[in-house]
């Protein structure tokens, strides 16, 4: 016999990672249930539970009147710990930890498997876990299913149950916040394919998709940016030869968006914690079942390829106008993966810093919206912060590399002692030497 689903007028959820996926999750759930959210890093806590979210992605007003000192079943509201024992009252369970690969681009799934190894100590009968970060179909089932079943000594489907209802969340983006974007639910039995379905309806104003299967779910998540990722490495392919052909590419490509059925994809630099992740997780399982997979990873190392063809191009124009380039001075503008976002995982800003210092360059980098401390612990970067752009008149070559809205207005002009080379095509064509 089955273990009963809880009702939810008795359900308490716990959210295991308080990141750019999870907080915002957390605080929609809080409007209507209570919710524990649960992390591993006592800073983050402790800066939530102060309602601050350095993330951005919640406003402080907003995480102030969910929070809540640990709310109880038919009640509402957040609370954050640290603390695991918390989770043992409850009955629901959304793992949104990162999903990162390694220096070799392979899937690390170590916090998904530690996040289901602090579940198994406190799941109990009739609960459900339900995984939202990306992975490559079967994960949820064939990898952390095993380790709840073995930490807690329950079966599932008989004790215990699971779901997957895949993140889309878009960091920086306050209008398709995550109540507003569709989400795809799925469950390990039909029954609880629409508990989780409904779960989500609670607090999900977009809709919801109920997909056939977890891995149904788990193979649309991983496709979604596999296929955005494909899309723009093409065009940043067209901009590699339409620069050789001495073409405008913005200018082709807005000859070719008169067409009702052409794609607006832009070039530029592919980073973040999806589009450029992703692919590899999907690839990962295709190798796995014996398919190489030829386009992902040809995209993939497209788009990879970038950051090295902006700082070759910059060089390039630089001894054009017979500018010094060993010990030059260069300025990047942006370091985040996006625009208007402090979110730096993954940028490949680091690329074009990397590449420009091995001709000796002395190269800044300058973003008033990353965190200068952030920059230094993952990249060994010490960033200019402040609210002060530094003084052009400085620099030999300035890379507008991230489009905040802050750089579009700067008063940066080409000269013959200066290159501007324009990542995101966002100044003026007659202001710059050379944009994608």
């Amino acid at each position: 016999m089955t273990a009963p689903l809880i009702p939810f007028s008795d359900v308490k959820i716990a959210v295991i990672g308080l990141g750019y996926v999870g907080l915002p999750l957390a605080v929609e759930f809080a409007k209507k249930f209570p919710v524990i959210g649960f992390d591993i890093s006592e800073k983050r806590v402790n800066e939530l539970n102060a309602g601050k979210d350095f993330t951005l992605e919640v406003a402080d007003e907003d995480l102030k009147k969910v929070l809540s000192n640990k709310p109880q079943p038919g009640q509402k509201g957040l609370f954050n710990t640290c603390d695991a024992a918390q989770l043992a009252d409850c009955q629901v369970f959304v793992v949104t930890v990162p999903t990162p690969t390694d220096r070799h681009n392979r899937p690390v799934l170590t916090p998904m498997l530690k996040a289901s190894e602090t579940i198994g100590k406190y799941l109990k009968k009739s609960d459900v876990v339900i995984y939202e970060s990306t992975v490559y179909p079967g994960v949820t089932e064939e990898e952390c299913v095993p380790v709840l079943e073995k930490v807690s000594g329950l079966r599932y489907n008989e004790d215990f149950y699971a779901g997957y209802s895949p993140e889309r969340i878009n960091p920086g983006d306050k209008e398709h916040t995550v109540a507003k974007i569709l989400k795809v639910t799925s469950g390990s039995t039909p029954e609880v394919a629409e508990y989780v379905d409904r779960l989500y309806r609670e607090v999900i104003t977009a809709g919801t998709h109920k997909a056939s299967s977890i891995k149904v779910a788990e193979a649309a998540k991983v496709i979604e940016n596999s296929q955005r990722d494909i899309n723009i490495a093409f065009v940043n392919e067209l901009s590699k030869i339409f620069n050789l052909l001495q073409i405008d590419t913005q200018e082709v490509l807005a000859a070719a968006g008169t067409k009702w059925n052409f794609l607006p994809f832009k070039p530029g630099l592919v980073g973040g914690h999806c589009i450029s992740v992703d692919p590899f997780y999907l690839a990962q399982k295709a190798q796995e079942v014996g398919y190489h997979p030829e386009i992902i990873l040809a995209g993939r190392r497209l788009n990879d390829s970038m950051g090295k063809h902006v700082a070759t191009e910059v060089i390039k124009h630089m001894m054009r106008k017979d500018l010094k380039v060993i010990d030059s001075k260069v300025l990047i503008l942006g370091f985040t993966f996006k625009e208007d976002c402090p979110d730096v995982r993954n940028t490949r800003v680091i690329d074009i810093y990397q590449e420009l210092r091995t001709f000796d360059m002395d190269v800044d980098v300058y973003d008033p919206w990353a965190n200068k401390e952030e920059v230094s612990h993952e990249y060994g970067l010490e960033i200019i912060d402040g609210e002060e752009c530094p003084d052009i008149a400085d620099y030999s070559a300035i890379i507008l590399a991230v489009a905040h809205q802050k750089f579009k207005s700067l008063p940066i002009q080409k000269s013959k002692d200066l290159v501007v080379f324009d990542v995101k095509a966002v100044l003026d064509k007659d202001k710059v030497d050379a944009r994608l």
